[in-house]
C-alpha cells in the first residue's frame, strides 16, 4: 500500500514538473533572430553565434584528419574532396576574422594549396604524401605567423606521413 501511493504521489509531483515546464515554455519562441527587438541586436545575435576564427579551424582540423585517413585508404577523391573544402573553411573563416586573411593567403592558400592539389590529383600515393606533408608544414607554419604556434602541439600534427611512402 505505501508503494502504490508512493508511486501515485511521484507521479503526481512528476506531473505537475512538467506542466509547469510546458506552462514556462509556451511563452518561449524559435524565432531567437526574429523575435530580436531590431536589426543591430539581430546582426550583434549573428555575429556572436558565428563566433570567431576557432570553429573554422576546427572544421580544418577535422577535415585534414579526413584526408590523412584518405590518404591511408588511397582514396583519392575523398581526400580531394578534404583539401577542396580545407580551403573553403579558411575562407569563410577569414570573412569572420579579417586580421587572419594576410598569412592564411601568402602561407597556405595562395602558394601551397594548388601544390598539394596537383599532388592529390596525381593519384600517386608517393606525391600526394608528399603533398600531404607539405600541407602539414603550410599549417604548422602559419600558426607561428599568427603567433598561435603552441597550436602545433596537438595529437593531428603527430599524424605525418607513414615512412613506406
Amino acid at each position: 500500500m505505501k508503494r502504490k501511493r508512493l508511486f501515485s504521489m511521484s507521479a503526481a509531483a512528476l506531473a505537475i514538473m512538467i506542466g509547469t515546464a510546458a506552462a514556462q515554455n509556451a511563452n518561449l519562441s524559435n524565432d531567437w533572430l526574429l523575435n530580436a527587438p531590431d536589426d543591430k541586436t539581430r546582426f550583434e545575435l549573428l555575429q556572436r553565434y558565428l563566433r570567431g576564427f576557432d570553429q573554422p579551424m576546427w572544421e580544418v582540423g577535422q577535415r585534414y584528419l579526413g584526408l590523412y585517413d584518405a590518404l591511408e585508404r588511397d582514396n583519392f577523391d575523398l581526400a580531394l574532396y578534404h583539401w577542396d573544402k580545407i580551403k573553403t573553411t579558411i575562407q569563410n573563416g577569414y570573412l569572420k576574422r579579417p586580421k587572419r586573411r594576410a598569412n592564411a593567403d601568402a602561407i597556405f592558400l595562395d602558394t601551397l594549396w594548388a601544390d598539394v592539389r596537383a599532388a592529390l590529383e596525381s593519384r600517386n600515393a608517393k606525391q600526394a604524401w608528399a603533398g600531404f606533408a607539405a600541407a602539414r608544414n603550410g599549417c604548422i607554419s602559419c600558426h607561428e605567423a599568427e603567433d598561435v604556434a603552441w597550436m602545433n602541439d596537438q595529437d593531428l600534427f603527430d599524424e605525418t606521413v607513414p615512412p613506406e611512402n
